[in-house]
This record gives C-alpha cells, structure tokens and sequence, in this order.
C-alpha cells in the first residue's frame, strides 16, 4: 500500500501570512500609519470602546478605521456618525478573522495615505483573529467583565500575542463574579509584557489612561 502524502498546509498558510504581514508593517512604517489591530468577543464593547477613543483623540492626530465583519456595516455607520473620521466596512466572505492581505486591501481602500493612526477593529472571536498577523503596528484586546476573569486561562493565544488588554464594563462588575486581579494575574501569566488597563465604555472611566496609552505607542513608534 503506498504511503500517504500529507501537506502541512495551515503551517504554510501561516508561514506565508508572517511573509505578508512583515512586508506590510514595513510599508506602513514608511508612510508614518500606526495600524492598531483590536480584537475581542462579540459583544465586549469594541465599537463604543473604540467611538470615546477616537474623540478623545482626534484633535490630536487624524485617524481613520476599519471595521471588519462578517457581513452588516452597522459599525462603520456607527464609528463615522458619531466620531466623524474616515471609516470603511471589510467583508470577510464568511471568514472569522483578517489576515496581511486582507488588510492591506482595506488601508487601500481606506485610503488613509496621510492618516497617523488606522485602528483595524477585527472580526468578534478569540480563536482566529488571534493566530493571523495582520501587519498591524500592536495588537489590543477587549475582555469585558460579564465574560469572565479566567478567559486569559481558556484562550491563551489571544493574550500572548498583544501588547495591550483592555479590561471593559468595570461600571458593572458588582453585579459579576469578576475578580480584577485575577484576571490581570492570568494575563501575566500569558504574557508578562502586556499593558493592563481597565475601562468602562459607557461611562468613560479609564478612557484617558487608554488615550494616554495609544499617543505614548504612536509616539515611541515614529522615534524609533
């Protein structure tokens, strides 16, 4: 009986994407565009974390968005009415994440050739998104409190690979058994090196410190 040929094709899919999303880093650096990749569940808050971001800092660099979804452009419709900045919707055809191509179609798209900072809000999952680099300048994620402090524990990945986890909906965390510094003790363990900051979207707290937080990156990454 002949053996059986096996192709390790998600190795080379990824392989392929580290080509792809270096390339793109490369690129982006040189025309000055700090891309933030942000990540999370359905329903951490995402998109209003995002929308007192953006107008807390607008007036202080020019930014510009992309919403990644699997269809709707609710979102992008979202971002743009009530922050004003430039804003395009990406389909992803049924896909659960953005890859280095994928992405680099968007900032075509979005042509945000003069833009300081594009914010890349990437499909709700904690599984894909996380495993493909998207050429993006950090990675941010968003846990939210009604989803659990053990999540860092159950998806590993998603925390490893990002630079800053934003912890949301502190304003209701009485009425959860959400342990704060628990959560940030899994998240050490996952990855020592990532920022820490907990916010409530709805009533602002913690919106400065993560404001504080993203010029600080921009600002180191156009020294460097």
């Amino acid at each position: 009986m002949n053996e059986v040929k096996i192709i390790e094709v998600k190795q080379s899919v990824f392989a392929h994407n580290d080509m792809d999303a270096a390339a793109l880093r490369k690129e982006l650096k040189e025309k000055g565009i700090f891309l933030i990749n942000l990540m999370s569940s359905p329903g951490s808050g995402k998109t209003t974390t995002l929308t007192k971001l953006i107008n807390m800092l607008k007036d202080k660099m020019k930014i510009a968005v992309m919403e990644a979804d699997i269809d709707s452009d609710v979102d992008t419709r979202t971002i743009a009415e009530r922050t004003g900045v430039k804003a395009i919707q990406l389909h992803t055809g049924g896909m659960c994440h953005l890859d280095a191509e994928m992405t680099r179609q968007g900032i075509e798209g979005l042509d945000a050739g003069d833009a300081d900072l594009v914010i890349l809000e990437n499909v709700g999952n904690l599984v894909c998104p996380a495993e493909f680099d998207t050429g993006a300048s950090r990675n941010v994620t968003i846990l939210s409190v009604p989803e659990g402090h053990d999540k860092p524990l159950k998806y590993p990945l998603m925390y490893q690979v990002c630079d800053l986890v934003v912890i949301n909906k502190i304003d209701v965390m009485p009425y959860f058994d959400f342990d704060l510094e628990k959560c940030r003790e899994y998240v050490k363990m996952r990855n020592p090196e990532a920022a820490f900051i907990p916010v409530s979207a709805k009533t602002g707290e913690g919106i400065e410190e993560l404001a504080a937080w993203v010029e600080k990156e921009v600002k180191a990454w156009k020294e460097a």
